[in-house]
């Protein structure tokens, strides 16, 4: 088991100078806004009224909100996994829309047949997560390619997890994007656990960007606690591949910060390694660093704090007014 020293110091946060104060504000928002949304599921699931699997991305909103700010939301896609509710945030999803999807309500882009994040919204540039998660690869892939083809000079990010570095898909996506120089960006989110299998029985690597020498494209590894480390490292990747140079491989390193799923009491994570992890919550340290930079006050915070929780509240009401879509709807697109 790995040792963790609840007294080892605290690496002071990364400062982008690609960011205006105005960026900082909208990124803390998005952080905030995927935090509440998760506590939110997480209190609709206890009360029955969530549907499917809650996964929350409590701990990773560094990784989702800095690493999809990177991109060029009017033209770049991205193929999020579960666990990635920052990024729709970031991509302009409407919260009513996220509500509808999530309590399985009529309106709902799955029309209730599921309640987790396996929808797409084209408009938007975002593309629904397959529950086979290395499955999202090849066509995270395709979709480069194919833009490629049409002459857009898009960029795809696609996210994966520890785990799923390990399946098939993502070896042979990794190396199709890499012989094709296609304009892909992988972000590995290891979370330390692949459900409840911790790291050091998943791979023998040091680091799972060490995987890319053999891809032949640039790997890194980072503090996927550090939002703003993250979305330059994002960004120095996603220029380079707007400019043909092939893809690149992320790996951002975070805690999941509850079970796989709400399902899971994550019992087998020893207590020390939460401890460690919490005093890097990637939220907190940032808007301790926000405040020390007068970027805003703490008043400023916790207002924006109440104003988004109030917003979810809200939300969820006019969702629960809505009633469940017709039983007919679960035979439509079904074939046989």
């Amino acid at each position: 088991m790995n040792q963790f020293d609840l007294d080892e110091p605290i690496p002071q946060l990364h400062v982008s100078g690609m960011l205006s104060d105005d960026d900082r504000r909208h990124i803390v928002r998005f952080m905030i806004a995927a935090r509440e949304f998760d506590n939110a599921m997480i209190r609709l699931y206890r009360q029955g009224r969530a549907f499917g699997g809650v996964y929350s991305q409590i701990g990773n909103e560094a990784t989702s909100v800095g690493a999809s700010y990177a991109l060029d939301r009017l033209r770049d896609v991205i193929f999020p996994m579960h666990r990635d509710i920052g990024m729709h945030f970031v991509f302009g999803a409407d919260l009513d829309q996220l509500m509808l999807n999530f309590l399985a309500r009529q309106g709902s882009q799955m029309r209730g047949t599921d309640g987790t994040g396996h929808y797409a919204d084209p408009h938007l540039r975002i593309y629904g997560n397959i529950s086979h998660l290395a499955a999202m690869m090849p066509v995270a892939a395709g979709y480069a390619l194919a833009a490629r083809m049409k002459r857009e000079p898009i960029v795809v990010l696609t996210t994966i997890g520890d785990g799923g570095t390990n399946v098939g898909e993502f070896h042979e996506a990794m190396n199709f994007a890499a012989v094709q120089r296609l304009p892909l960006v992988v972000i590995i989110e290891n979370n330390q656990y692949a459900y409840s299998t911790p790291r050091q029985l998943e791979y023998a690597c040091e680091r799972l960007s060490d995987r890319a020498v053999g891809y032949g494209c640039p790997g890194v590894t980072i503090d996927g606690t550090d939002v703003e480390l993250v979305f330059d490292t994002v960004r120095t990747y996603v220029e380079r591949a707007r400019r043909g140079e092939g893809p690149a491989l992320i790996e951002t390193v975070t805690m999941r910060m509850r079970g796989h799923a709400e399902h899971d009491d994550f019992r087998y994570v020893p207590p020390p390694m939460l401890q460690y992890w919490e005093k890097r919550d990637p939220i907190s340290r940032y808007e301790t660093q926000l405040v020390e930079r007068g970027v805003m006050t703490r008043h400023e915070l916790d207002q924006l704090h109440h104003t988004i929780a109030r917003e979810m509240t809200s939300a969820i009401d006019r969702a629960l007014e809505r009633p469940f879509p017709p039983a007919e709807e679960a035979f439509r697109n079904v074939f046989v």
